[in-house]
């Protein structure tokens, strides 16, 4: 086996953890390809991710998040079914969204969607909510894309007053107001856990703030430590707002295999080709090996190779980020169902004990 080049990222002024560490994966169920290299079914996707979160509560992952999309690439439109039949499956394992698009839905759907995820799996829901980089579901629902920022605004601060529990008295432009009204299921213990998902607005880290959502920054390209300025304001701002401080967490994607060169080789032709067929949507620069090489080395976004490549550079960047959690976008569409079960494999037996192992010299 080979490694991957190692160099530390630089360490920067963001406080450190005061959270106990939670490694998790994600997945947007991407479509899976048979040996022959042929996509499958949609539904066989799907079952597929019941599955593979089975697999990581059974190696010691601490969540398994789903995010929602709309596309033939990855039919994940409705998470938390996926998730309830996951719940049903395990026993320790955290469930949640990663993300779900709160502008295009009902916060109140979205609450009661997710409060019966916690009821059914016994206090084990969590949901992350995003404004949509994925713009699918705007037009598929009915929305004004002019509409972008009032919508999860008036969305989160609605969501932020569902989640204190009792009647809820809310007023906007965007849906009917609430008067005093009691939303069910009421959740046993206090609220589930939510998070904002931000991928590179400071508005978006002080809204968090504001409403007292914890903090998950999408990193997804480029160098994680340019993210620590968002760490140090969300807790400047939690505590201007006379907030208490609250968790930050890093979702990134990658790809883990017994050696690097095997995680590069299997990773880098499904990357090239998914992000090059993006590009052309989303402004994307199409990828060169070059630029893929840079992504996955000590100071880019992507945590492909072997479990000592990926453990060392989620430790260096939750370190740098004053980040306590790290969700592995796992997956790439193309890949088959055996490599993605292999990823969680190595990830939970491998990565995640190595991780735990780095974190506590790093703060003896």
């Amino acid at each position: 086996m080979t490694t991957a080049p190692s160099g530390a990222v630089p360490a920067s002024a963001a406080q450190p953890a005061q959270f106990p560490l939670v490694l998790g994966l994600d997945t947007f169920g991407d479509v899976t390809h048979d040996a022959d290299d042929h996509p499958l079914s949609h539904a066989r996707t799907i079952r597929d991710v019941v599955e593979q979160g089975v697999l990581a509560d059974q190696v010691g992952a601490d969540f398994f998040g789903i995010g929602e999309h709309h596309t033939d690439d990855f039919p994940m439109p409705a998470a938390d079914v996926v998730l309830g039949a996951i719940a049903a499956r395990t026993t320790r394992l955290r469930l949640g969204s990663a993300v779900t698009v709160l502008s295009s839905d009902d916060p109140v759907r979205v609450f009661q969607r997710y409060s019966t995820l916690n009821a059914v799996s016994g206090g084990r829901a969590e949901v992350i909510l995003g404004r949509g980089s994925s713009i699918d579901s705007f037009p598929l629902f009915g929305y004004d894309l002019a509409d972008y920022e009032d919508l999860f605004e008036e969305k989160a601060s609605l969501f932020a007053e569902l989640l204190k529990g009792g009647p809820v008295t809310w007023q906007g432009k965007t849906r009917a107001s609430l008067h005093d009204q009691d939303v069910v299921p009421h959740t046993e213990s206090g609220p589930f856990p939510a998070w904002i998902g931000v991928g590179g607005s400071p508005q978006s880290v002080i809204r968090a703030a504001r409403y007292g959502f914890s903090l998950m920054l999408a990193i997804i390209g480029g160098s994680p430590a340019r993210f620590a300025p968002f760490s140090r304001l969300f807790q400047e701002a939690l505590e201007r707002f006379g907030k208490a401080p609250l968790p930050v967490g890093v979702h990134s994607p990658g790809h883990v295999a017994v050696t690097d060169e095997q995680a590069l080789d299997e990773f880098w032709p499904r990357y090239q080709e998914v992000i090059s067929r993006y590009s052309k949507i989303r402004g994307f620069a199409v990828p060169t090996r070059q630029s893929f090489l840079q992504e996955t080395g000590p100071r880019g976004a992507l945590y492909v190779g072997s479990p000592e490549t990926v453990a060392r550079k989620i430790a260096a960047n939750l370190t740098a980020l004053g980040a306590n959690r790290f969700d592995l976008k796992y997956g790439m569409g193309g890949l088959s169902h055996e490599a993605l079960m292999t990823t969680i494999e190595l990830y939970g037996t491998q990565v995640i004990p190595r991780v735990r192992d780095l974190m506590a010299v790093r703060t003896l």
